[in-house]
């Protein structure tokens, strides 16, 4: 066999490396969403908040990280939810108060962020917008007024509660109308494998108390844990003030964990 001259090698090395080179890259872009898809699914996925539902706990423009181990793992665990099992698992039971972030039950697609109120078998009801659980009232105090200062609030000073559950966790909730539309419910008897969610602004929610919309969370529809504030940004500065943008961040929030 004729051996290659250096003017041969010379002349095809260059094009091998670039096609070494375009594999190498495939390569690490294939390795890199593969571990990216990995850690979405077992570890940690982040959502961002565009509502204040869960105000004055999250606001607007908060980005959160969100655990998948604490409830065990379901077809929704997983990006695009594609149905290879069903059920959970290695479920694990949630714990009242614990923010989570779950499909809404009646499209199994859109993602919710809401508190969770009632466990299974719980009874749970609103008088005067107070909140009973199994028939005794959740201890509320009256707390300074919450005051919303972003551009685009469409409400200002609001007032404000500190609620505490029936197992020491507590968190501040908003009070916008004296008598809100959800204020006065029936009794809520949760089912078996379910959950009863809530949000924080409770005169501004479409959570568990509205059947026909959300209505009872279904352990299979949990997402994940809501554990950690990891980004934050207002909205004082608009995409093309770039100079702005430095200001536009929440430092004070960032880490921010919800207990």
């Amino acid at each position: 066999m004729e051996k290659m001259n250096s003017e041969q090698i010379a002349k095809i090395s260059p094009k091998a490396e670039r096609q070494d080179g375009w594999r190498e890259t495939i390569k690490t872009v294939v390795y890199a969403v593969l571990i990216a898809m990995v850690i979405r699914t077992v570890a940690y996925e982040p959502f961002n908040i565009p509502s204040g539902s869960m105000l004055p706990t999250l606001l607007i423009g908060d980005y959160v990280f969100v655990s998948k181990f604490p409830y065990g793992y379901s077809r929704y665990s997983i990006p695009l939810s594609p149905p290879l099992f069903s059920g959970r698992i290695n479920e694990a039971p949630v714990v009242r108060g614990d923010i989570a972030v779950f499909k809404l039950p009646t499209d199994n697609s859109t993602d919710y962020i809401k508190r969770i109120i009632g466990l299974p078998g719980d009874q749970i009801q609103v008088l005067d917008g107070i909140l009973h659980i199994n028939g005794k009232a959740v201890k509320r105090q009256r707390v300074e007024d919450f005051v919303q200062t972003n551009r685009t609030a469409h409400y200002g000073r609001v007032r404000q509660y500190r609620e505490t559950l029936p197992n020491g966790r507590s968190y501040l909730t908003l009070d916008l109308q004296r008598r809100g539309m959800a204020d006065n419910t029936n009794v809520y008897v949760v089912p078996a494998a379910h959950y009863f969610a809530m949000g924080d602004n409770r005169d501004d929610s479409t959570d568990s108390r509205f059947l026909d919309h959300v209505g009872f969370i279904p352990a299979e529809n949990l997402v994940g844990r809501a554990d950690m504030i990891f980004f934050s940004v207002n909205d004082s500065a608009r995409i093309w003030e770039i100079w702005k943008w430095p200001l536009a961040i929440r430092f004070s929030r960032i880490f921010d964990g919800f207990g």
